[in-house]
């Protein structure tokens, strides 16, 4: 690492191949895999993580909007995106000029496209979502075949995939239980009235885990590409857990070490009070990267191998934790956020406990100034 920096993150472009490398194990060679980069690729970096799974073996590209489409364009032309969020309709033209395969969930939305693929002399190959009980994007389970047949008589519109979106399936059986069943009966639905789609896929990172039945000829993984398992109420076997390695770890340094007397209170609204004569240290890192403030008092970071808990409010550039337990500590050492140090090991899923939070969302929160280091081999 040339530059020193105060907060950074490591991505290990070695294990997102080994990640990657699983999934289409588990999959087959036969089913194709989506794999989901929104939200810069949960924070690894869309541009370079794009470039490793163009190098990998994805087959397909899953974002949300059409600026994430255009940075995946901007690494490898001709790869198939899919936009799994609605488009609106301002953007409805952009994404058939970017060759972006829309997810439909409405006759109006098919009608928009479609009016926009004459209009432009294209076919847009469209995905038809069914909502089986996320509540979000989808059309309801009793119109699927009627949306489905007027897609397919639309003039500049090609039915290619067939959708929907689990919501719990890391903790509720019965729940996903009757989502697959809704699903499976509108696939009956549709192959009945003679239409067939290629692309059919219902299992997210969740489902992947926990309902192989609805691993159809496409899979949308997400968290798991990183790999970080979906918490939830249903166990998954520790030979699963073995063969997936988390590929970022966020660092920080310590930029102070000093000794506080009993009675003394540290960070905003002194929310905590030095019980008896302590070492603190000060981490430079805070909120406005992205770690966040509800981890005040709660979280731990690792110095020196060992944990040290957070004391008062975390700030926006900087924290203090307890170092009273390391006599060596000083000014400049590595602190680990996420991560390994020694034996010791904090997971984003730790985090996501200690802030209430999810670890999709400790991902994503870390912010545009924290550098990404990637190492193991090349990426864009």
């Amino acid at each position: 690492m040339d530059a020193i920096y105060r907060s950074w993150a490591e991505v290990d472009l070695n294990a997102l191949r080994g990640n990657l490398a699983w999934l289409r194990h588990r999959v087959g060679t036969g089913v194709k895999i989506i794999t989901v980069v929104k939200a810069d690729a949960y924070g690894h970096g869309l541009r370079q993580i794009a470039a490793l799974l163009m190098q990998s073996g994805t087959d397909v590209f899953g974002v949300a909007n059409l600026v994430e489409a255009r940075h995946v364009r901007e690494v490898g032309a001709g790869w198939p995106i899919l936009m799994l969020g609605s488009c609106l309709p301002q953007e409805t033209e952009l994404a058939v000029k970017d060759g972006v395969m829309p997810t439909i969930s409405s006759l109006e939305e098919a009608h928009r496209f479609a009016l926009a693929a004459r209009k432009l002399k294209r076919t847009v190959e469209v995905h038809l979502k069914v909502d089986t009980g996320m509540g979000r994007l989808g059309i309801a389970p009793g119109n699927a075949l009627e949306l489905a047949t007027r897609i397919t008589r639309m003039a500049g519109l090609r039915l290619v995939g067939l959708m929907t979106h689990f919501c719990a399936a890391e903790d509720d059986l019965e729940f996903s239980e009757r989502q697959r069943d809704v699903f499976g009966d509108v696939l009956r639905t549709l192959e009945t009235a003679g239409i067939t789609i290629p692309w059919i896929h219902a299992a997210n990172s969740g489902a992947l885990l926990h309902e192989p039945e609805t691993i159809f000829t496409v899979v949308r993984p997400g968290l798991l590409v990183y790999g970080i398992l979906p918490p939830g109420n249903r166990r998954v076997s520790s030979v699963l857990q073995k063969h997936l390695s988390p590929a970022l770890a966020w660092k920080s340094r310590v930029s102070l070490v000093k000794t506080v007397l009993p009675g003394a209170t540290i960070s905003y609204g002194h929310t905590f009070t030095a019980p008896k004569k302590m070492r603190v240290a000060t981490v430079s890192a805070g909120y406005g990267d992205g770690y966040m403030r509800a981890g005040s008092n709660r979280a731990e970071v690792l110095v020196g191998g060992k944990r040290c808990r957070v004391l008062g409010r975390v700030t926006m550039d900087q924290m203090v934790v307890d170092a009273s337990h390391l006599p060596k500590i000083a000014s400049g050492d590595e602190v680990v956020l996420i991560g390994q140090q020694g034996r010791e090991v904090i997971t984003a899923t730790e985090l996501a406990h200690w802030t209430g939070s999810i670890p999709w969302e400790v991902l994503t929160n870390i912010s545009y100034r924290v550098p990404r280091i990637y190492r193991g081999g090349y990426a864009a």
